[in-house]
């Protein structure tokens, strides 16, 4: 079992052009709302992409995995939940996804994302300083604020 380091939970409409012609979200913006929460997450801890990219660093994904439980449709509310599961030698996100109204789980996933230097493109095999002291930071306050 992975260790939940830290958690943020987003809330949004679905929106008629996320749905497809039977009014179900289409497939591929599951992924999108997973970037929806993991923003929110990085934005209230300090760390966002801007700040990533000024700090010297860059954080493409590598791998991205999603398991579809349940149906968002147009007009439902998702709440979305970005769990941080890993920081120190990679950035690793779990997600879970629910229908607001009724509680129901939708979606569940992962994304991970490594670390790399902005200006020689060489792999970092430890996140940046600054990214792990704003996690033990949040970690010691007792979470997000």
């Amino acid at each position: 079992m992975e260790t939940k380091f830290l958690e943020n939970t987003v809330e949004f409409k679905i929106d008629f052009f996320e749905v497809d012609s039977m009014r179900i979200v289409w497939h591929g913006n599951y992924i999108n709302y997973f970037e929806r929460a993991r923003c929110a997450f990085l934005d209230k801890i300090g760390y966002n992409y801007i700040a990533m990219e000024e700090s010297g660093y860059i954080f493409p994904v590598t791998e991205v995995k999603c398991k579809y439980v349940k149906s968002l449709h147009f007009g439902d509310i998702c709440r979305a939940k970005a769990i941080l599961v890993e920081y120190e030698n990679m950035i690793k996100f779990n997600f879970e996804l629910y229908n607001a109204k009724t509680g129901e789980l939708t979606t569940k996933g992962s994304v991970s994302q490594m670390c790399i230097d902005a200006k020689t493109g060489e792999t970092q095999f430890v996140c940046p300083q600054i990214w792990r002291d704003k996690v033990e930071k949040c970690i010691k306050e007792g979470g997000l604020k």
